[in-house]
């Protein structure tokens, strides 16, 4: 990157040129949220083959990440890009940095969550693209240890203020789920669904492997990557194996009343839309003009007839997956930035307006459940 990116720390509010001045506040069309750095490198590497160089500009913002301590945009600040860091707490943390900087006016901005994720093999296989409606914080339960729960029981965990698995929680922090703008993602995944994915021998003859389960259960894994929807399990703990996942996918139907269909397994995605959330509240941003997209670097269980879900570690480096995911993350997001920028005036300058309701619960996700109508007729 070296001798063409500029270093723009905060400039002097009072001069009158610089970016802190409240008539030449950036107005990024498209913010792209990565979580560490070979997310973040896999869209620069892209951008520098002139379709959009993301390395013109770089701004040091306070309160990111000391890890990943600036913002990266193009010269005339149309797309720009965050790197997080990874984990929950660090997300919540850089995006609330940036959604108060006084450097940017992000009202009208499109934010495209994009990384790498553990991909359920009864949803896609290695490299597949799934574009999300819900966020679930799966870890926002009791844990037990899985050895010492009654025979009946699929998980050790159990959803806060109940005795059971099946039960509803009864207790809530306010991040357990986050409903995305539909209407949007279809027409994201319809511009992600243009790009050519790519594929991979080795990623391919691993996900061959999973055609060995007899009820054909997984046999989205042995397919080609390709784009497709799914929701994302948000969770600090990287979990792995039949009986974790079962439990995941149930605790996501669970709280969204049937709605959530798991199929990635990430960490940030929740801290992530928490404080995109509070920032609409404010008035700050729009939380309809948000994009979750997430690629299967891994798979969330072992293939049928391992003796043990024990991989080897580390685990989301092995059989091909994370270089594949990387490549088709930014690959199908690259379509989204185009599509918004090329109809920007006739269609996403004004936005897509949401059907359903978007958001976390206003009245907490025990209110009145965490889905809400907006079409008037109150069904889902």
């Amino acid at each position: 990157m070296g001798s063409k990116m500029s270093d723009a720390a905060a400039p002097n509010p009072t001069s009158g040129r610089g970016l802190g001045d409240a008539f030449e506040k950036l107005c990024p069309k498209v913010f792209i949220v990565n979580m560490f750095g070979l997310e973040a490198e896999a869209w620069r590497s892209e951008m520098t083959r002139g379709v959009l160089d993301l390395t013109a500009r770089r701004i040091r913002l306070p309160g990111l990440s000391p890890k990943y301590p600036y913002i990266f945009c193009t010269g005339d600040g149309t797309v720009c890009q965050i790197i997080t860091a990874e984990g929950l707490i660090n997300a919540s943390l850089a995006l609330s940095a940036l959604l108060s900087s006084p450097l940017f006016d992000l009202r009208r901005t499109y934010f495209i969550i994009a990384g790498i994720a553990g991909v359920s093999p009864k949803m896609g296989s290695l490299g597949t693209v799934a574009f999300a409606r819900y966020a679930v914080q799966v870890d926002l339960q009791y844990e037990f240890d899985s050895r010492e729960v009654p025979a009946d029981w699929v998980t050790g965990y159990v959803p806060l203020g109940t005795m059971h698995p099946s039960q509803y929680p009864t207790q809530f922090y306010g991040t357990e789920v986050f409903a995305l703008n539909d209407e949007l993602r279809k027409v994201a995944q319809g511009l992600a669904e243009k790009a050519t994915l790519r594929e991979s021998q080795t990623a391919a003859a691993y996900g061959a492997l999973y055609a060995a389960e007899p009820n054909h259960a997984f046999h989205a894994a042995t397919l080609p990557p390709s784009v497709i929807q799914g929701d994302v399990a948000s969770s600090d703990v990287f979990f792995h194996g039949p009986h974790i996942t079962r439990g995941v996918e149930g605790y996501c139907r669970l709280i969204t009343h049937g709605q959530a269909n798991y199929c990635m397994a990430a960490q940030e995605d929740n801290g992530t839309l928490a404080a995109l959330m509070r920032a609409a509240q404010a008035g700050a941003v729009d939380f309809s003009r948000v994009v979750l997209l997430r690629s299967g670097s891994n798979f969330d269980q072992p293939p049928p007839g391992e003796t043990t879900s024990i991989p080897d570690m580390p685990l989301h480096l092995a059989h091909g997956g994370i270089e594949l995911a990387l490549e088709n993350a930014r690959i199908a997001g690259h379509e989204v930035v185009k599509g918004i920028l090329r109809d920007w005036d006739e269609i996403f300058l004004v936005g897509i307006p949401p059907k359903r309701y978007i958001g976390d619960d206003p009245k907490g996700i025990g209110g009145g459940g965490c889905i809400v109508s907006l079409g008037g007729d109150g069904k889902q």
